[in-house]
């Protein structure tokens, strides 16, 4: 295989990889391998840099009040309501004529959308030391018709399991972990 380029995506001959520097990495899953043979150490100084443009700094002078309040308030808004999904709500813009990437996670700026299926009771807590009412539906959804990750994760633990849990022996298990915990799923 040496000196044919390859991709795992796209097999033998793949364009995109003929800059890279053959090596173990291309016949197996060895990312020190390719980092050593493909990796070149920047030792320069922050010249090549350029600031900000016109344009970013318009939409920051949009988003600066907000800042404001937001260290003045504390959380803004939370869409209680509306459980965050890919499509749960509709596309957020700060200023939608001269925004290039979009994609803010609720439909306007420092909104905050709720997680409960990573914990009804984190969620409710949170909107509750914010100053923002738990919704009784996504209560009830998730108390009654869908499980949270804690729920799932307890109904595949064994009695040992539990044991284990409940007395220290064990710890770092799956329902621990209060961010990013819905990756795992």
């Amino acid at each position: 295989m040496e000196g044919t380029s390859w991709n795992p995506a796209k097999g033998r001959d793949s364009k995109a990889w003929d800059r890279f520097k053959p090596g173990h990495w291309q016949a197996a899953i060895d990312l020190r391998d390719f980092i050593v043979r493909n990796l070149t150490s920047y030792v320069g100084d922050e010249s090549f840099l350029v600031g900000p443009s016109e344009r970013t700094m318009a939409i920051w002078d949009k988003l600066r009040p907000y800042l404001t309040e937001e260290q003045r308030k504390g959380v803004l808004d939370v869409d209680a309501a509306m459980p965050s999904s890919i499509l749960a709500h509709e596309p957020g813009f700060i200023d939608r004529e001269n925004e290039l990437i979009v994609g803010l996670q609720t439909d306007k700026p420092f909104r905050r959308a709720i997680f409960p299926a990573g914990g009804l009771r984190m969620v409710e807590a949170g909107l509750t030391a914010s100053c923002f009412e738990p919704d009784p539906a996504v209560h009830q959804a998730f108390t009654q018709y869908r499980k949270t990750h804690n729920e799932g994760v307890f109904d595949v633990y064994t009695p040992e399991i539990l044991r284990c849990r409940r007395s220290a022996i064990i710890t770092g298990l799956p329902d621990a972990y209060g961010r990013g915990r819905i990756i795992g799923d």
